[in-house]
């Protein structure tokens, strides 16, 4: 299995839970910008699981030399990379800011898993299973540069979904709302609508195992979402989201 973004909490736990339910992994590639805390998770899986795995830095914001990923082959991908960036309004007119949220969850991550994409169509087999969110929806103004870059991300990841289809590789969209992790840490987040990294994993391993095209992590966010999509936009604009 290749992980992008390993030190995201729901990547590591969906790890764990594939590795509960008893799925095999000849290796796990665990790519990462935090070399560190990615080694300590591969020594855990390693003692807890007798997992092998293998630490590869990849930083979205440098140059990519593709060539180091020659030999990794994989039958699933999971993608958890996900930069929510600073969303007050200094941060939205910070163009460092909006072109790191844009590069980390798109623009930077899109050709990356182009290149495996291309290599699993190549076998005819595998799963990819992406991480959006709710916030490519619609578009507010409470997240918007972010909620725009994750917008990107679903049509792509529908987009390749279609074109791998006959290829036998499936494509399966995850859209998580509230999560407790460390990027939302201090948020004022409705307890009620927030799920923890090992509710996702639970979620996110049954879509996969049911090979669903895209799955809400908690089901509430189907209907919240839904009901967002289609208010007027004459009422919608100027509602404070």
């Amino acid at each position: 299995m290749i992980v992008l973004g390993s030190t995201s909490e729901v990547a590591q736990a969906f790890v764990e839970k594939a590795l509960q339910e008893g799925e095999k992994f000849e290796k796990i590639y665990l790519f990462t910008s935090n070399k560190e805390t990615t080694e300590r998770f591969a020594r855990h899986i390693d003692v807890k699981f007798l997992q092998q795995a293998e630490v590869i830095e990849l930083d979205l914001t440098k140059e990519i030399d593709y060539n180091r990923f020659d030999n990794i082959n994989s039958n699933v991908l999971f993608c958890a990379v996900g930069y929510l960036g600073e969303g007050t309004e200094e941060g939205l007119y910070d163009n460092r800011n909006t072109e790191r949220i844009i590069d980390i969850n798109y623009s930077k991550l899109v050709p990356v898993m182009n290149y495996f994409a291309h290599k699993f169509e190549s076998r005819r087999s595998g799963t990819i299973i992406g991480l959006s969110s709710v916030a490519g929806d619609r578009g507010r103004q409470s997240n918007f540069i972010y909620g725009s870059a994750k917008a990107a991300f679903t049509a792509y990841l529908s987009g390749l979904r279609n074109y791998l289809f006959d290829k036998k590789v499936h494509v399966l969209t995850i859209k998580p709302g509230f999560m407790a992790t460390k990027m939302t840490e201090g948020l004022p987040l409705n307890p009620k609508l927030t799920a923890t990294p090992k509710q996702a994993a639970a979620c996110i391993y049954k879509a996969f195992k049911k090979e669903k095209n895209v799955a809400y992590v908690l089901p509430i966010w189907s209907i919240i979402m839904m009901i967002i999509r289609n208010i007027p936009e004459f009422i919608f604009k100027k509602l404070k989201l």
